[in-house]
């Protein structure tokens, strides 16, 4: 009897098929490689890697107000010292717009923004005699407020209740990064508060991420070019430094208004944005 002979698999191809193996071999491997070397080259501008720092591009980061000093931000004479009725109407926040009050701290500025950007996308129902409503309608247009003091965030959540202001978001932010969507905000407002930034590198790169883009920083500082604004040299900048530090994360100057008694009011927006550069004055 024959033994029963098994027949080995050829491990032969012809020359044809291994060309068109090796084609496909060779044609997956440039794609998958392509593919990472085109994400790898899309990252020229990572997340900046950042310690806490005590200087900046030759300037002293100041440190952060405490919570335990909001008053100061609603103290009675604060519209007469800066004018921030005139600042505000310089933002032009228009309905439906998304803004941020990034500092926000008990709302000064976040409450009419607020009121300022809604819209309401219900119809508003007919007002009783008794002078209230049945329905609270939606609205588009929102206020994300952010502030890395839960304290803070706690008090601007009890001056929204008082005021019954409801298309703000309180935030809670950390040092290097503000938690924003990116690309869907058109204005990011900071008000004296960019100084005391312990990471200035990676918050003005978190804040380019999340504009649109035509979206722009407002941002209002203290004039360090003027003696007479008294306030501690720490918290004040010239802007000269501002322009430095902007351009430095691909930001350019695209307005500003010089009229203000205390401050610089200074709009940016992200270096490839369609909205033309200016010089500053």
């Amino acid at each position: 009897m024959k033994r029963n002979e098994t027949k080995k698999p050829s491990t032969c191809f012809s020359a044809r098929s291994l060309s068109a193996r090796s084609l496909l071999i060779g044609f997956l491997f440039i794609m998958i490689g392509g593919s990472a070397l085109t994400e790898s080259q899309g990252q020229d501008h990572p997340r900046p890697i950042e310690k806490a720092r005590r200087t900046y591009m030759g300037r002293i980061v100041a440190q952060p107000m405490s919570h335990l000093g909001a008053s100061w931000l609603v103290r009675p004479e604060r519209n007469d010292e800066e004018n921030a009725t005139e600042a505000f109407d310089q933002l032009g926040i228009e309905p439906g717009m998304t803004l941020v009050d990034l500092g926000c701290g008990n709302g000064f500025w976040t409450l009419p923004m607020a009121k300022a950007c809604r819209i309401a996308t219900a119809d508003q129902p007919a007002t009783p005699a008794n002078g209230t409503s049945s329905e609270t309608p939606d609205y588009t247009g929102e206020v994300l407020a952010v502030d890395i003091q839960r304290e803070m965030l706690q008090k601007l959540r009890a001056n929204m209740a008082r005021a019954k202001v409801e298309n703000i978001v309180p935030i809670l932010g950390k040092v290097d990064d503000p938690n924003l969507p990116k690309n869907e905000v058109d204005m990011v407002l900071l008000v004296d508060v960019y100084h005391e930034f312990s990471h200035p590198e990676s918050m003005l790169w978190a804040i380019r991420e999340s504009l649109k883009p035509e979206g722009v920083i407002a941002l209002l500082e203290y004039r360090a070019e003027d003696p007479e604004v008294p306030i501690k040299p720490l918290h004040k900048m010239p802007k000269s430094q501002i322009i430095k530090e902007y351009t430095a994360s691909r930001l350019k100057l695209v307005r500003e208004y010089n009229e203000l008694p205390w401050q610089h009011l200074m709009f940016f927006a992200r270096d490839d944005s369609p909205l033309p550069a200016i010089e500053p004055k």
